[in-house]
């Protein structure tokens, strides 16, 4: 697999202030996205243990909320196989850092109803994921006062409560985290 990006004090993709991993390689091609660069599975750098150390030592400072996920498409069946040790790992040495996964799938059709039951590792993928935000990036959709998202169709999905509950459970998007975010931006 290969990456196009490592933020190290992303504000963007999630609450508080996170790292963010850009992997390249997306099928979806949705129109107006901001990332067209990492459609090319071969765009950007090798993502190898190296980067993966680098993520982990990224990670470590306790102003950071979290890590987010973004693409090119980290579900791509290719993206998920290099990308499950680096969930495991920043679960095992993080537990109370979120993790927080973009994708265009759709969460029951594509995800559950489809990959998980073609390849166990989109579950295990799962598993250490706590919110997706799903569903392809809609331009005549594009909203630019949506948290976290770009488009309304796009979802931001509680994963251990929606597995658990058999259903769909939203992530509560109505918090202010501004007060959050300057306290922590400070340390960046």
């Amino acid at each position: 697999m290969n990456y196009g990006a490592i933020k190290k004090c992303d504000v963007a993709n999630g609450p508080g202030v996170r790292v963010s991993l850009f992997v390249s390689g997306c099928t979806h091609h949705c129109e107006g996205c901001f990332n067209k660069e990492t459609w090319d599975f071969n765009y950007g750098k090798l993502f190898d243990s190296d980067v993966i150390n680098a993520i982990l030592e990224a990670l470590q400072p306790s102003y950071i909320h979290g890590f987010s996920l973004l693409g090119g498409e980290p579900f791509e069946y290719k993206n998920q196989l290099s990308l499950l040790p680096l969930l495991k790992e920043i679960k095992s040495q993080f537990p109370g850092k979120d993790i927080w996964c973009y994708t265009g799938y759709d969460f029951e059709k594509d995800i559950l109803d489809d990959m998980c039951k073609k390849w166990t590792e989109t579950y295990d993928m799962l598993s250490y994921i706590d919110v997706l935000v799903d569903g392809e990036f809609v331009e005549e959709k594009k909203d630019l006062s949506l948290k976290f998202r770009g488009s309304s169709n796009q979802r931001i999905i509680c994963v251990p409560e929606s597995l658990k509950g058999d259903k769909v459970i939203l992530w509560d998007d109505t918090k202010d985290f501004s007060i959050y975010y300057k306290e922590r931006i400070k340390q960046c």
